[in-house]
């Protein structure tokens, strides 16, 4: 089985991209909905919601682990293989390699959350690929929450993304990094904004190739029967309304619950 984690809905833009690749694969996807949003938390904090997680997946039979949380891989992807050594995780890393060898202007735009934009992950990034390109960061703040409420398409969301990207448009951006799970929700409405001529480059389906190659070995495709379960720490229905509508995805769901803030435990199979 493959686990997936995200604070939320987000992380559903990747799982879709993972069933597309492995339509036979177990899968179970983790929406800590309870914390969400990860972005401004301290890194420390989401450091420990991502260990309990983990231990929580792998007690449900996880064989592969995917991080699908820019924070969470910002955060915590590094203590979470240093902790758990023998367990292959794929996390998200922004696309400013395949921004940059796109880009004609050498300007590339990168949305994110602050917590990512403080990572390493983000920093390594820039450092190896980006050399003589001019790379422009932009936080978003209030879209993720307009996303989880699945107001992907209102006038409060496209107002957020209107001020997000004035500053990257303005300085010439021509293609454009989603640095967020949640992100790929609203594409449409981020085309209306930036236009044709900018390229809108998500990172989800190269995670989802990366995921089939680290599991190749690992599942066992003959016996598993594509299933899915849907796990929410949060409102578990709105989990599963969203990932049906949205994301064109059924499962089954199941309601977690967190015990004394470091440990999640499941209120129903």
């Amino acid at each position: 089985m493959i686990a997936v984690f995200d604070s939320g809905v987000g992380g559903l833009s990747v799982l879709r991209e993972i069933r597309a690749q492995l339509p036979r694969a177990d899968l179970l996807y983790f929406a800590d909905q309870f914390h969400v949003p990860y972005g401004a938390r301290p890194i420390e904090e989401i450091r420990l919601f991502s260990e309990a997680i983990t231990r929580f997946l792998l007690a449900r039979g996880a064989a592969t682990i995917v991080v699908a949380c820019n924070t969470a891989s910002a955060a915590a992807l590094k203590h979470l293989r240093a902790t758990f050594p023998d367990v292959p995780f794929v996390g998200m890393e922004p696309a400013v390699k395949p921004a940059v060898e796109r880009s004609r202007a050498r300007v590339v735009g990168v949305i994110a959350t602050p917590a990512t934009f403080q990572g390493e992950l983000f920093a390594s990034a820039v450092d190896r690929f980006a050399t003589g390109v001019k790379v422009i960061t932009q936080i978003c703040p209030g879209l993720v929450e307009q996303i989880e409420a699945g107001e992907l398409d209102r006038p409060k969301t496209k107002a957020i993304l209107r001020e997000s990207l004035a500053p990257l448009i303005a300085q010439g951006i021509d293609t454009l990094v989603l640095g967020c799970t949640h992100y790929p929700f609203v594409i449409p409405a981020m085309r209306e904004i930036v236009g044709p001529v900018v390229e809108i480059i998500d990172p989800s389906p190269a995670v989802a190739r990366q995921v089939e190659r680290v599991s190749a070995h690992r599942l066992d495709l003959q016996r598993e029967t594509g299933r899915l379960i849907l796990v929410s720490t949060g409102d578990v229905d709105k989990l599963k309304e969203f990932a049906d509508r949205v994301a064109g995805m059924k499962g089954k769901e199941a309601q977690g619950k967190w015990e004394g803030g470091n440990s999640v435990s499941l209120l129903s199979p």
